[in-house]
């Protein structure tokens, strides 16, 4: 496997990290993770303008220039066999003698390389079921930083409980998935939490608003609590991985017919149609 390393393309086992890498000891760095179709990197802009942000967010230089990241992660993605895949690149602030403080100087460093999930097609035709949680991560979720704990323990109650996803609440309200944007359709209209430093801006997000302005669905930035999503007419997820997912049960109760709903399909077919 190749592995873009800093500024070089290398064999994964000519990478080395150091033990006290800040990322490795205390998960401070950012990442991001981008589709590609068709060798076409999906949404670049967006991914390395989030990544910038969430770098000023944790007062941390980008080794390089987003424009030369992009390039190289372009060059990583002629390498593959494949035509559709993900990068996963992840920057962490580097090597410094350990302290919670943030050290003088560190050099930042950069990692990337491709993954392989297949396409959610089939998921897509049928939906998914999702179970809910208490949100108990930290409030800075507007980052993509590696702290992931609470995600991931998160993402582990669904999997124990037959899911595919954890939609997260704080006091009823409902946020956003564990590794996901949450959406639900009431009367035709699209709802989902505002952009705040409970959520993540999450790029597909993004795609599902202009995708709903196209296809005249009205989309509000708007809270809404697990009563109301239990209450929904559709529920929907979105992120790179699961693309735009319905999900036809939340703690074991259907969502409207327990089949994807009309909205939902019409934006599934929208996002392959972009995509293709």
């Amino acid at each position: 496997m190749k592995i873009l390393w800093n500024d070089r393309i290398v064999d994964r086992n000519e990478c080395r990290i150091d033990p006290e890498d800040r990322g490795y000891q205390f998960g401070d760095g950012i990442y991001e993770v981008i589709s590609f179709y068709n060798h076409q990197l999906f949404k670049l802009t967006e991914h390395m303008e989030r990544l910038s942000y969430s770098a000023g967010e944790i007062a941390m230089d980008l080794p390089y220039s987003t424009e030369q990241i992009a390039e190289n992660l372009k060059k990583l993605v002629e390498l593959s066999d494949k035509a559709d895949g993900q990068i996963y690149l992840q920057v962490t602030r580097g090597y410094a003698p350990r302290n919670h403080a943030l050290p003088e100087k560190a050099d930042p460093v950069l990692t990337a390389y491709l993954m392989h999930h297949p396409r959610p097609l089939d998921a897509q035709k049928t939906g998914v079921a999702a179970v809910t949680a208490e949100d108990v991560r930290w409030l800075r979720c507007d980052i993509k930083s590696l702290n992931l704990l609470g995600s991931i323990l998160a993402k582990q109650k669904a999997v124990e409980n037959g899911a595919s996803e954890t939609i997260l609440h704080r006091g009823g309200t409902v946020t956003e998935g564990s590794s996901t944007n949450v959406f639900m359709v009431k009367n035709n209209t699209i709802y989902t939490h505002p952009i705040n430093n409970l959520i993540l801006n999450g790029i597909t997000r993004r795609v599902v608003r202009d995708l709903a302005e196209k296809a005249d669905i009205p989309f509000r930035e708007e809270a809404f609590t697990t009563d109301d999503l239990m209450a929904a007419d559709e529920v929907f997820l979105s992120s790179t991985i699961m693309e735009i997912m319905p999900v036809v049960r939340v703690d074991g109760q259907t969502i409207g017919t327990g089949r994807p709903g009309k909205v939902t399909k019409t934006l599934v077919q929208l996002f392959h149609e972009f995509v293709n």
